[in-house]
């Protein structure tokens, strides 16, 4: 019998984030330019001709992974802007930001290692300019929300408030057996939220 379109949808959206699942562990371990689509299509137990079939080569797959980090920044961003009052909506950046990378500490670690490439490679330099562009405009967003909630200098606060939140992030990332993320998310939330 065969498969109906949405089967067919179905399989090729599993397949496609098989991979991107694969890029991702494989980058991470690897680096950007030490894995190749060898290692990739090995990782996600497929043949390099069906990776090709959807993705054109690496940089393809880099772009795919860095509109998905994009695309979970504005949902966090976004989830945030829909609570009432400020302080809910900075309780909720907090909140989603360090449970991200409680969940994935090593692609909060690739990300970091994107903005900090040299700016002579092209290809890392585009992508990682997309996120640091992406980042900008929700910093934006977050200062706003520093406006709402009445404090004296937004900005300065809103990039103290950023500076904090990745600090967490990288502690977290470099030692998530020992590092203390709820105790420091609860005085995030104390210092931030009120």
């Amino acid at each position: 019998m065969p498969r109906t379109p949405s089967e067919n949808e179905r399989i090729r959206r599993e397949t496609k984030e098989q991979i991107l699942k694969a890029a991702m562990d494989m980058f991470c371990s690897k680096g950007y330019h030490s894995a190749s689509i060898d290692d990739v299509a090995k990782q996600a137990q497929i043949s390099k001709g069906l990776l090709y079939h959807y993705f054109k080569g690496k940089e393809e797959l880099l772009a795919a992974l860095v509109e998905v980090r994009i695309s979970d920044i504005l949902v966090v961003m976004e989830a945030a802007e829909a609570k009432k009052t400020p302080a809910e909506q900075i309780h909720h950046i907090i909140e989603g930001a360090l449970e991200d990378v409680r969940r994935q500490p090593e692609i909060f670690r690739f990300y970091l290692n994107l903005f900090t490439q040299p700016r002579l490679d092209p290809i890392v330099a585009k992508y990682s300019q997309k996120l640091m562009d992406e980042q900008a405009r929700q910093f934006e967003v977050q200062t706003e929300m520093f406006v709402k909630l009445g404090v004296v200098n937004p900005r300065k606060r809103s990039l103290y408030f950023s500076s904090t939140i990745q600090g967490i992030m990288l502690m977290y990332s470099t030692y998530p057996d020992t590092y203390p993320l709820d105790e420091v998310k609860t005085q995030a939330i104390a210092e931030f939220c009120c």
